[in-house]
């Protein structure tokens, strides 16, 4: 799923959520934020060879709308890099030790980590196995679940309708005052 839905349906989550268990905001934002924050890992060391050495910007823009197979050159460590920077945030085994020592810590689950969750979850359904699945057992496989692609274009509407859908009536319970 692209990096904008990922950080939308964390925002409509933590605000159904935000009925029965109170958050500030600053949890608010920090758990949207774990949404996102995959995706944009995997793109610091191609934004890094950008700025530390003869990346451009239109590399980088395309490596970002990329399809596979048309990935635009890269060197190979930066490439290296990001696909493990990738399979490690994407990962169920990576989040899961996070979360127990977090919760081993804290003697509570953070609430901040169900956006990291979230963005599992999610993207293990909208990659198919032609388009980036996600690897959600690394390190253990590098292979993914085979759903459906999220840039397909019934599926991206179909995915924005649901948010908006799932927005408004997150916006007309809390008028009401119910959930």
């Amino acid at each position: 799923m692209d990096i904008l839905a990922h950080s939308l349906w964390a925002g409509v989550g933590i605000a159904a959520l935000g009925r029965r268990l109170p958050f500030t905001r600053r949890t608010a934002v920090i758990t949207i934020s774990l949404a996102a924050l995959p995706d944009v890992l995997q793109m610091l060391p191609v934004i890094g060879w950008w700025w530390l050495g003869d990346g451009t910007f239109a590399a980088v823009r395309d490596f970002a709308i990329a399809v596979p197979g048309q990935e635009p050159l890269l060197p190979s460590a930066v490439l290296f890099v990001s696909h493990h920077l990738h399979c490690t945030v994407h990962s169920a085994v990576v989040a899961g030790l996070v979360t127990a020592l977090v919760w081993y810590v804290r003697r509570a689950l953070w609430i901040p980590l169900l956006g990291w969750w979230s963005h599992i979850v999610i993207d293990v359904f909208t990659h198919s196995a032609d388009y980036y699945a996600s690897p959600v057992l690394y390190p253990i496989t590098e292979r993914g679940f085979d759903g459906i692609a999220w840039n397909t274009p019934w599926f991206f509407v179909a995915n924005y309708l649901a948010l908006g859908a799932a927005g408004l009536w997150v916006w007309i319970s809390f008028k009401r005052g119910r959930t």
